[in-house]
C-alpha cells in the first residue's frame, strides 16, 4: 500500500499553517511552523505570491495532506462528492470526515490522524462488532465503534482514553467510557470543521 513516509513537519511548512499531523507536538515550541515559518527547500524563503491556479492547488494539497489521502484517492472522493446531491465542496469534506481513521481521531482515541490510521491498521477497533483494518472505511450514521477486548490495555489506547477525559467531542459522535465504544450520531457537517478550509477553491481547481 502506497503511503507518504517523509517528514510530516515539511508538509505543514509547505502549506504555511499547522495541520496538526504530530499530535501534541504541534502545540509546543518544537513545532516546525513556529521555528521556521517558511516553505522547506532551497527556495523556501523566495517567492510567496501564487497565481489563481497556485492558490487552488495549495488548498487542495492542504486538505489532502490534512486527511492523509493520496492524489488518486482524493480525486475519487471528489468524483463521488460531485455525483451526490448537495454542494460538492461540502460533500467532499463530509466524505473525508467519515473515514474510519478520522472518526477515531475525532473521538479523541488518537492524538492525530496518522496515529489513528496506524491503530486501525493494527485491528484495534470494530464497527458494529466486526473488526475493521481499513483506514478509509466509510463510517455511517448509527455505526458503533468499539475497542477490541485484547487491545484495551495497550499503551496507545490507555493514553488516548486518559486524554479524552474532559475533552468536548464533536456533536456528531459520542463515547461511552463504561462500554469502551463510541457511536456516530449523525454525518459530519461543514460547521464541524474548524480549520480554515476553502473547499470552493478545490471545486474550481477540478472544474478547469
Amino acid at each position: 500500500m502506497a503511503r507518504y513516509i517523509g517528514s510530516v513537519c515539511r508538509l505543514c511548512r509547505r502549506e504555511g499553517e499547522k495541520l496538526y499531523l504530530k499530535a501534541e507536538r504541534c502545540d509546543t515550541p518544537k513545532c516546525a511552523i513556529d521555528r521556521r515559518s517558511y516553505a522547506p527547500g532551497q527556495h523556501g524563503q523566495g517567492r510567496t505570491k501564487f497565481s489563481e491556479y497556485g492558490v487552488q492547488l495549495r488548498e487542495k494539497q492542504k486538505v489532502r495532506r490534512l486527511y492523509g489521502v493520496l492524489e488518486n484517492q482524493f480525486r475519487t472522493y471528489f468524483k463521488k462528492a460531485d455525483q451526490k446531491k448537495g454542494v460538492t465542496g461540502e460533500n467532499l469534506l463530509q466524505n473525508l470526515e467519515m473515514r474510519m481513521d478520522n472518526v477515531i481521531y475525532r473521538m479523541g482515541l488518537a492524538g492525530s490522524r496518522n496515529a489513528a490510521r496506524q491503530l486501525v491498521r493494527h485491528r484495534f477497533f470494530t464497527v458494529n462488532g466486526k473488526k475493521v483494518n481499513v483506514p478509509s472505511y466509510a463510517v455511517r450514521k448509527g455505526d458503533v465503534i468499539g475497542l477490541v477486548a485484547s487491545k484495551k490495555d495497550k499503551l496507545p489506547i490507555k493514553t488516548g482514553l486518559e486524554a479524552m477525559k474532559g475533552k468536548t467531542l464533536p456533536n456528531w459522535v459520542t463515547f461511552d467510557f463504561d462500554k469502551n465504544e463510541g457511536t456516530v450520531l449523525e454525518l459530519s457537517s461543514r460547521e464541524d470543521i474548524t480549520l480554515p478550509i476553502n473547499e470552493q477553491l478545490i471545486v474550481e481547481l477540478y472544474s478547469r
